[in-house]
């Protein structure tokens, strides 16, 4: 049997009537849309590791998966490892490599937390036993972010399996995932996206990739596609525009959009050799981007008008054509994702360097420019507010104006052991954010602080 339904699917339907009616506030990786933008303007401009924290809760284990948020409910993974784990290094470097998996005990968990207090409400265990699969030194077992629709909240563990849990903390169904080799043993990161009652799930990896369609409600397989292609460690995006709805999958071969069916749409090729970006959509045009450091010729940004079909790769010379309506072949980011706000495409590249662009057109707007003791950046940028937040690996975020100029108006440190990797979330006036120990919620004119032991 593939996969194991705990909750008889009765019980599904009288839950989805139940009380979780909530507008969602931060579902999935980057939010609403995927887009790392605020809903609203009050997002928080100032705090420190005592400064404006509502509440920092002690996380057991290490995790990169994002928080996400729905009501007053707050979902996050982690694996404990039994025995000892090696403390990553900061910044891009070579060495990293682990192609062998740890030897010792490891933990799988998914953990909800109480938005208000901090409270680790519950703590579920998937799974206990010895990794199948390495990892790179600065990834983890738990840096695929989760996602919910309110009523269940969907959970991946990539080399082990897919979960749906409601929100009291029962398991209702679980899908294992066959582990596969990853490029130079580097792990999985790609989170599952939902849409319209199935759960979306793309594994690119060296042995054999695939594109997935779940039933959310029961975990059964609906359609599954072969891809020819090799590791990446982009989620993908369900592209809703004014034509239809398909499902972009980035990656280092080509990028891939398919139909709700699992037929293929349009492709292209010219990506950089490393791809990790999620997608997103702004005023109708689709962004697509890949930026491996080491790559000199190819690292681009995208902009994909809506009903193309076959392939639509631009020749050596072109930056655009019938279905592309601009391409920058070398302005693109590594590990951070862009951002569009206020009609500006805004760059953050993993050196701390930042540079911006017409979405329309893809002109130039801020020349590159460095961000002074930036460091080293991999969580991607959010916006909201007239502000744009870009949060280093040290725990250190730069505040900068929604301008041509994107000027550093002050930063916000943690404390010394806050190394940040996790893309925030932004919940009304909130912010959440994780770094290896722990989860911060920021909220400016916060009371006394709480702080929350995972003991």
């Amino acid at each position: 049997m593939l996969f194991r339904l705990t909750v008889p699917v009765i019980a599904l339907c009288l839950s989805v009537c139940g009380s979780h009616a909530e507008e969602p506030a931060w579902p999935q990786f980057r939010g609403p849309g995927a887009r790392g933008v605020a809903p609203g303007d009050r997002v928080p401009l100032h705090w420190s590791a005592s400064e404006n924290v509502e509440w920092k809760t002690d996380l057991p284990g290490r995790g990169w998966s994002s928080p996400i948020v729905w009501g007053d409910s707050v979902f996050l993974t982690t694996v404990i490892n039994q025995g000892v784990s090696e403390e990553p290094k900061k910044g891009l470097y070579f060495g990293g490599d682990r192609p062998d998996p740890p030897e010792s005990v490891h933990q799988w968990i998914v953990c909800c937390l109480d938005l208000n207090s901090g409270t680790i409400r519950w703590q579920k265990q998937v799974h206990e036993g010895r990794p199948e699969s390495s990892i790179h030194l600065k990834n983890s077992f738990a840096s695929e972010t989760a996602v919910t629709d309110g009523t269940f909240v969907y959970v991946c563990f990539g080399n082990l399996g897919l979960y749906c849990f409601d929100f009291d903390g029962r398991l209702i169904w679980e899908r294992p995932i066959e582990p596969r080799k990853t490029r130079l043993g580097w792990g999985t990161a790609a989170s599952p996206v939902l849409h319209d009652g199935r759960l979306y799930y793309v594994y690119d990896n060296e042995e054999a990739s695939w594109l997935m369609a779940l039933d959310a409600a029961t975990g059964n397989e609906i359609w599954r596609v072969d891809r020819d292609e090799k590791s990446n460690w982009a989620t993908p995006y369900v592209w809703q525009n004014g034509l239809r709805t398909e499902i972009v999958t980035p990656g280092t071969g080509k990028v891939r959009s398919y139909d709700l069916d699992g037929h293929l749409l349009w492709e292209f090729g010219g990506m950089s050799s490393i791809t990790i970006a999620t997608p997103y959509e702004y005023d109708g045009l689709l962004y697509v981007t890949s930026g491996y450091v080491g790559d000199r010729r190819r690292r681009p940004i995208f902009a994909i008008r809506p009903g193309a079909s076959g392939d639509i790769t631009l020749g050596d010379e072109e930056t655009s054509n019938e279905w592309i309506q601009w391409c920058q072949k070398l302005a693109g980011p590594y590990n951070p994702s862009t951002i569009i706000y206020d009609d500006r495409l805004v760059v953050l590249y993993d050196f701390g360097f930042l540079a911006s662009f017409d979405p329309h057109d893809g002109s130039p707007i801020t020349p590159k420019k460095r961000i002074p003791r930036g460091r080293a950046f991999t969580a991607s940028p959010w916006a909201g507010g007239g502000h744009i937040f870009c949060l280093n690996e040290d725990g250190v975020t730069f505040v900068l104006n929604s301008s041509d100029e994107l000027e550093i108006l002050h930063t916000n440190s943690l404390a010394e052991d806050d190394m940040a990797m996790a893309t925030p979330a932004i919940v009304g006036d909130r912010l959440l954010i994780r770094t290896a120990p722990r989860l911060y919620c920021i909220r400016e004119g916060a009371g006394v602080r709480r702080e929350v032991s995972s003991n």
